[in-house]
């Protein structure tokens, strides 16, 4: 199960913390690790810092994009270290660790995290279906990147040994990939409509991904949603 558990770096600036990535997630039993346009690739350092979980990091995959990283994925949970102008669903850190072991038995899960300085971006944070936060001390809430990634692979691995009984879950969940051919087909039909000018498009798309994120459509409502579109589609041919 833990196997599916996929740990995405994003924009990585030193790889001294990609290293020190591999030897956490190592140490609580996560082996997939995915870096995202990294400033540079795995070097010595990063081996060095990884001390012997070299095989995690040797066994890295790396992307070009975000969407390419959490491709084939049915659950994607971003570290967030503040809230956002637009609000998102939250959970805490054992929560999370918690949602991602409960989804893993049925398919590939992801947890995101941004880059040393910034984090993630709005627009990279609304590809996530949560946003996990950490209730660092207010006052000096500092993490660095790896010790981000060592406490919710913490709680990862916690929810994993607990044996928590999760029934089998009745309802498919679409994969990201198929979420984001609904997002582009929904906003395509909404301009073709006029509802979204152009020019002018605000935050609508922004909202409905956050409204469509929150309610989790299993892939037969996703199909339902896809197929009023299209019918909305013909009229205006």
């Amino acid at each position: 199960m833990l196997d599916k558990v996929r740990v995405i770096l994003v924009n990585t600036s030193h790889t001294g913390n990609i290293g020190s990535t591999a030897r956490a997630m190592k140490t609580m039993g996560l082996s997939q690790l995915c870096l995202v346009d990294p400033v540079n690739p795995p070097d010595s350092h990063a081996s060095a810092l990884a001390a012997g979980a070299t095989d995690v990091l040797g066994n890295a995959k790396i992307v070009s994009t975000l969407d390419e990283a959490i491709q084939g994925c049915r659950l994607v949970i971003a570290a967030s270290a503040r809230s956002r102008t637009l609000s998102w669903p939250v959970l805490g850190p054992r929560e999370a660790g918690q949602q991602l072991v409960k989804e893993a038995a049925t398919g590939e899960v992801a947890l995101i995290f941004g880059r040393e300085n910034n984090g993630l971006t709005n627009e990279e944070l609304q590809k996530a279906n949560f946003h996990a936060i950490i209730p660092a001390n207010p006052e000096y809430s500092s993490l660095n990147l790896a010790a981000a990634v060592q406490t919710l692979c913490y709680e990862v691995r916690m929810a994993y040994l607990a044996g928590q009984s999760y029934p089998e879950q009745d309802e498919a969940y679409p994969l990201t990939d198929e979420m984001e051919r609904f997002y582009h087909h929904l906003e395509q039909t909404l301009s073709q409509t006029g509802f979204i000018v152009k020019n002018h498009p605000g935050q609508v798309m922004q909202k409905l991904r956050r409204l469509f994120n929150r309610a989790r459509p299993e892939s037969q409502e996703l199909n339902i949603l896809r197929g009023i579109l299209s019918t909305i589609d013909k009229l205006k041919k």
